[in-house]
């Protein structure tokens, strides 16, 4: 399978699994059995998210190093850093704010006119982790090892820095052999990318068949002009963030979206996050961004930035206080955006983060957590529309940051139709890609005559 048509089977993977699971969910006597016959789809696609969170850990681990260490001094790091920073607070701001405006405009809830629930009822969600004493000392690891083997990509994140910066203070000491050897990791890594992305159109189709399974495609309907609302917010913010990319990337904006259509379909189709960051990386190369700044920023932003989980955070907690009848005031819902602010940062790592966010706001502003039930059932399809936002957003955040830093070049000529109409591989194309600099290079500089 070549990887330039992986899109196109992950497309058909989708419908498959749609028309697999509408079938299994029609044939099903009863609810129990559709759940049971769902577990199967759940289990092949279990398999292949578990091939995708084995190579995450060394894959952060290696790019974020190899970045650090790659920047020409220490003073790039740091205004890198508060570049993506900058940029993730502002984005971040954004979504929430967008999500607020369409729940006021379309009132998706109001149509409902639930009773508000016992007091006691309970959504079973752990909401601990919200607390900020208890949030921020898990930040740090307190070993490698135990986030490694979690997945805690915030924590992986705060080692690789410490490690990145270390091995640039004993460089000399340390000899090229460590620096070689986690470059060498790095491109081992890509290439287990390479394999284990091969299946993703099964992950895909057992992954949507076992949702439309279990819950059918009835519960699209019920919840229509909520899941319509919310879809409707992530195109505002798809147009908010390529206009801010538009703005510095000029016409190459349309090129990146073009690149990074596979891994927005693998993140739309899987919702996960963590399946479409190998390939994200890959694309971003492609794209031109400097390996060090894909390194550095990318994983920063699945810690910090977010968009469609924020947007959809403040959507859902709107849609909730509108089910019940609840009324929020113009400076509850400044508080809830400042709140939301805070307490989604570095929740990359938590299954349903955002359920869980959303869980844990609800008690705070007097909105009853069994709301959260409401949007349980249909938060699978909700999921895939945030999930593949969020990588739209990194994507645009890193290409962003690398042409402000000068470290965005031209495209690679091999990745597609370029190496395939001269049959060159990656590495010979990128080779005659240098060569055509050099040689253009040399034609600025000769006098004229």
């Amino acid at each position: 399978m070549k990887f330039n048509k992986l899109t196109t089977w992950i497309g058909v993977a989708l419908v498959l699994g749609i028309g697999a699971g509408a079938l299994c969910h029609a044939s099903a006597p009863d609810a129990a059995a559709a759940k049971e016959l769902g577990g199967y789809f759940s289990m092949v696609a279990d398999i292949f998210l578990r091939l995708v969170k084995m190579i995450i850990a060394p894959l952060v681990f290696a790019t974020l190093v190899a970045g650090i260490v790659g920047m020409s001094d220490g003073k790039s790091v740091g205004r890198i850093g508060a570049r993506a920073m900058g940029w993730f607070v502002t984005a971040s701001f954004v979504s929430l704010l967008l999500g607020l405006l369409w729940a006021n405009l379309l009132h998706p809830g109001t149509s409902m006119h639930l009773p508000l629930p016992d007091a006691h009822a309970a959504t079973h969600l752990k909401t601990a982790s919200l607390n900020f004493k208890e949030f921020l000392p898990n930040v740090f690891p307190k070993s490698i090892f135990d986030a490694m083997a979690s997945n805690a990509v915030l924590q992986i994140v705060v080692f690789s820095l410490f490690f990145g910066f270390a091995l640039r203070a004993v460089r000399e000491r340390a000899g090229e052999a460590m620096v070689s050897a986690i470059d060498g990791l790095v491109h081992v890594m890509i290439k287990v990318t390479d394999y284990v992305m091969l299946f993703a159109p099964v992950g895909v189709f057992a992954a949507v068949a076992a949702a439309i399974t279990v819950q059918g495609l009835g519960v699209l309907g019920t919840f229509a002009r909520f899941i319509a609302s919310f879809y409707l917010g992530l195109s505002s913010l798809w147009l908010v963030l390529v206009l801010a990319g538009y703005l510095v990337l000029k016409g190459r904006v349309f090129r990146l979206l073009g690149l990074v259509k596979e891994p927005t379909m693998i993140a739309f189709s899987t919702a996960s996050s963590e399946a479409a960051y190998p390939k994200t990386m890959e694309q971003l190369k492609k794209f031109g961004v400097k390996s060090e700044v894909t390194g550095f920023v990318l994983p920063l932003g699945y810690a910090f930035n977010l968009d469609g989980s924020m947007m959809y955070q403040a959507f859902a907690v709107l849609f909730v206080a509108q089910a019940y009848g609840v009324e929020m005031s113009f400076a509850t819902q400044l508080s809830l955006l400042l709140f939301l602010m805070i307490s989604s940062k570095g929740m990359a790592g938590v299954s349903r983060a955002s359920l869980v966010v959303v869980a844990a706001t609800l008690p705070m502003f007097g909105l009853p957590e069994a709301g959260l039930l409401l949007i349980m059932g249909v938060d699978v399809f909700l999921d895939m529309g945030r999930t593949a936002t969020n990588v739209i957003g990194n994507s645009l955040a890193t290409s962003v940051i690398a042409k402000w830093e000068g470290k965005l070049g031209p495209e690679e000529i091999g990745s597609e139709a370029g190496a395939g109409a001269a049959g060159l591989s990656t590495e010979g194309a990128a080779t005659a890609a240098h060569a055509m600099d050099r040689a253009h290079a040399v034609r600025v500089a000769e006098p004229a005559v």
